[in-house]
């Protein structure tokens, strides 16, 4: 077979089996609707930062977190804990990072594709109640969510990266509660 015909898809690596890494970092949001994007703007941050260990697998779910929850919570096997990374607004100083208790998550968000509605609230519950999965969710304060198509973050988003990282990281090292 000469190189004009060999599929270019068998040079890609063997996608990761997320669902064996013992702590799971999942990036959620629209890219597309500004710093709601944080998520997987932060996930392609860590991977490209590195000092992840290996036993830690990464994933920007973008705006199909449900379905990875929904996968997951149906697995027979799943990581042990799972750190959600958002953008939400509850009101602090835009670029402020966090952490957020589950049944502390805002209930309305004014994007669709948030992570926060009531279905993936309760698939992040059913993981850590019913399948024995630690779940913590790392937050950073919007500064706005444009009523329109947006890309990009807002400078005090995008500014709190190092800060994010830090707290994920320090999530990672805590021993597991679970």
């Amino acid at each position: 077979m000469n190189s004009m015909e060999r599929d270019p898809a068998d040079d890609r690596p063997e996608p990761e089996r997320l669902e064996e890494k013992e702590t799971l970092v999942i990036g959620c949001g629209n890219v597309l609707i500004g710093d709601d994007g944080f998520g997987p703007a932060f996930i392609k941050h860590l991977a490209e930062r590195g000092g992840v260990p290996e036993s830690v697998g990464l994933l920007d779910a973008g705006t199909g977190v449900r379905k990875v929850l929904f996968d997951l919570a149906l697995s027979e096997r799943r990581p042990r804990r799972i750190i959600v990374v958002d953008a939400i607004d509850v009101g602090r100083r835009p670029g402020e990072v966090f952490e957020i208790d589950l049944e502390g998550i805002p209930a309305v968000k004014s994007d669709d594709f948030s992570m926060h509605q009531l279905p993936t609230s309760n698939l992040l519950k059913e993981l850590r109640e019913e399948c024995g999965v630690e779940v913590r969710v790392a937050a950073v304060q919007v500064e706005s969510i444009p009523p329109e198509v947006k890309a990009g973050l807002s400078k005090p988003v995008a500014a709190a990266m190092g800060k994010a990282a830090e707290l994920v990281l320090e999530m990672i090292a805590c021993p597991l509660t679970l």
